[in-house]
């Protein structure tokens, strides 16, 4: 792994870094393409220590992880713009996660079953009454008649940075740089 440039932006608080892969509603996988990069948005769930996610059994995406199985699983949030009265000291405060690993097909169904309830769990907490069947993510088909197919990245490394957001240097609205503190 090559180290993280800023040192001092490393954040390496376990206990953080899941707390914000399991709230974070939005990731970007990044393969290769050949010598083409190739990233797309995805919904995905952390668990056991992978990034989980689903989707067509084919196309694109599966064509490309098939081969070459490489891949990087990057969720980021941006916490509000910091300002300073120096322009090239304005800033941004975030925390951004990047999962490095291998795409690999979920062909255990008890697994496939245990990381879909867990994303319906995240996305749409309470909305159904039963748990999900095994029954409905072994055949469920979707318009395009495509089966669905659940992949897993496990974290062979991992690396987080953040800059924590510091409240009275947020940008809100009508903010100029007269509202900063004179200290």
């Amino acid at each position: 792994m090559i180290p993280i440039r800023q040192r001092a932006l490393e954040c390496k608080d376990q206990e953080k870094i899941n707390l914000f892969l399991e709230q974070e509603k939005t990731g970007f996988l990044g393969l290769a393409d050949g010598n083409t990069p190739y990233v797309i948005p995805l919904n995905f769930v952390w668990l056991d220590g992978a990034i989980y996610f689903h989707g067509a059994a084919e196309g694109r995406k599966v064509t490309i992880m098939e081969e070459n199985a490489k891949a990087c699983f990057t969720v980021s949030a941006n916490l509000g713009t910091l300002t300073h009265p120096v322009p090239a000291k304005t800033d941004t405060a975030y925390m951004s996660v990047m999962v490095f690993g291998e795409a690999e097909l979920v062909v255990d169904l008890d697994e496939a079953v245990k990381a879909m309830q867990k994303m319906l769990d995240k996305y749409v907490p309470g909305y159904y009454e039963h748990a999900l069947s095994s029954s409905h993510v072994e055949k469920y088909r979707s318009s395009l008649g495509s089966r669905t197919a659940v992949y897993k990245i496990k974290a062979l490394d991992l690396s987080a940075k953040e800059n924590p957001i510091q409240i009275e240097k947020l940008f809100y609205n009508g903010k100029t740089q007269h509202h900063e503190s004179t200290k």
